[in-house]
């Protein structure tokens, strides 16, 4: 058997015969030298073919980086080539195509990757489609263009979302209400809800923060923005952004949500034509009776909720778990994503992948929902048994899809007003970062009908 530096020693005799003088070279038989020249050739081509697929392993145990592998999927999309998300294999892999400028990529953006022959390759393919593995191949096709509900003020470490896709660089656009107001939606694959209040209660901060001048500020600019766009309350100017956002899933469109935007958009949405705002909100009584008037056939996730009446409580609803959290410590409040089949139910399948089952809770305004307050077409994909609560639930709308997750930031448990950012240099391999970047690549699949 030839091995490489056999090849390199035979290479480097072809070289020097090369250089002899012509009288010499005569004296050696073409005939008897073509075979080990034909050899040579056909098995540095297939090196160079074997070596023709890189691997981003993203299990714990191989993976620098997972939140910055996303990144590099996503690049390769925006470069017209296809890619493979291994679902369940080794955490969720990806397999690109091999190519020096991907490879440089990698080891730029510090992502470990394995360069595998084609049959390595198709090995592992091989082994994913057996129907005795909870396994599959999905390709992804293109790189969604996504964009960012979020005041232009904002910094980007005010949202989980955007400091993921900061960091892993994956490129957004920041839209707000003018923008979804003049139907710019359709430009996008992705929307992702900044932590906004739809309900035009400026975020129930009243009771805590209503005598500090960014609070006050926030109100005066919002209610100038709604005057600005013809509406006399930001409560109607919102519940026009959410209709809109409404008609984009409608429509075909991807949304993720976070927080608060994940109650108060339904709430909105079920308090349409009905004035759920105290005074000191919007200048004026709330409607009588307003709970009996709630609709939640209008709503995405929730039904059956309580309003929260009081201004000073920093709650909308009785949907969020927040305040009844006290049986969940610290240190152990986990919570754990659900197990779907990957060949029968792929979507599910792609939302959950992670390189851990187990993933850290963590607080927000909105940090888990009511279980017997999520509509039964809703799948909840993480739970906290032990509390009674889902954190992460996806749905379909029409012909879009929406996921909704609790809390603030996957790696800082009780986000507090000025608070610090998180360097998610610290925490590369956030499971909880991983479900935020999961529902960014989940536009670029190519869909399969969920059977369940």
């Amino acid at each position: 058997m030839m091995f490489l530096s056999d090849i390199r020693r035979t290479t480097n005799t072809a070289v020097t015969l090369h250089k002899l003088p012509s009288k010499f070279i005569s004296k050696f038989s073409l005939k008897r030298f073509a075979p080990v020249l034909f050899m040579l050739l056909f098995l540095l081509t297939a090196i160079k073919v074997s070596a023709s697929v890189i691997l981003i392993p993203m299990d714990a145990e191989s993976q620098k980086d997972h939140l910055k592998a996303y990144g590099i999927t996503y690049w390769v999309l925006t470069k017209q080539q296809k890619v493979q998300w291994l679902l369940n294999y080794r955490g969720g892999s990806f397999l690109l195509p091999d190519g020096e400028r991907i490879r440089k990529e990698c080891q730029i953006r510090g992502v470990s990757f394995e360069v595998l022959s084609d049959e390595m390759a198709q090995g592992i393919l091989d082994g994913i489609s057996s129907p005795a593995v909870n396994q599959e191949a999905v390709i992804l096709e293109k790189a969604p263009k996504i964009a960012v509900y979020s005041p232009k003020d904002n910094q980007p470490w005010d949202d989980a979302v955007t400091m993921a896709l900061t960091y892993a660089e994956i490129p957004y656009v920041t839209i707000y209400d003018e923008e979804v107001l003049g139907d710019k939606l359709v430009l996008y694959d992705w929307l992702h809800l900044h932590h906004e209040d739809f309900t035009g209660q400026y975020g129930k901060f009243y009771g805590a923060y209503r005598a500090t001048p960014w609070y006050i500020e926030g109100k005066r600019q919002a209610e100038d923005l709604a005057s600005r766009l013809g509406f006399s309350k930001v409560s109607q100017e919102k519940l026009a952004v959410a209709l809109k956002i409404r008609n984009y899933v409608i429509g075909g469109g991807f949304m993720f949500a976070m927080c608060s935007a994940t109650d108060s958009f339904d709430i909105a949405l079920a308090a349409e034509g009905v004035d759920i705002c105290e005074p000191m909100f919007d200048g004026d009584p709330s409607d009588p009776n307003y709970q009996k008037r709630i609709d939640y056939t209008k709503t995405f996730a929730f039904k059956d909720f309580i309003l929260e009446r009081n201004p000073l409580r920093y709650e909308f609803s009785s949907i969020d778990m927040t305040s009844q959290r006290q049986q969940v410590p610290k240190e152990s409040d986990y919570f754990s994503l659900m197990d779907f089949s990957a060949k029968w139910d792929p979507v599910p399948t792609m939302l959950c992948q992670n390189h851990t089952s187990l993933v850290k809770g963590f607080m927000g305004q909105t940090t888990a929902f009511a279980r017997e307050q999520i509509k039964p077409t809703v799948l909840v994909l993480g739970e906290n048994r032990i509390n009674g609560e889902a954190r992460y639930i996806h749905g379909i709308k029409g012909k879009g899809f929406f996921t909704f997750y609790g809390g603030h930031d996957p790696e800082d448990y009780q986000h507090r007003v000025g608070d610090p950012k998180t360097a998610l240099e610290l925490h590369p391999n956030s499971p909880g970062y991983r479900l935020i970047l999961n529902n960014v690549l989940f536009p670029a699949a190519r869909k399969k009908k969920q059977k369940t």
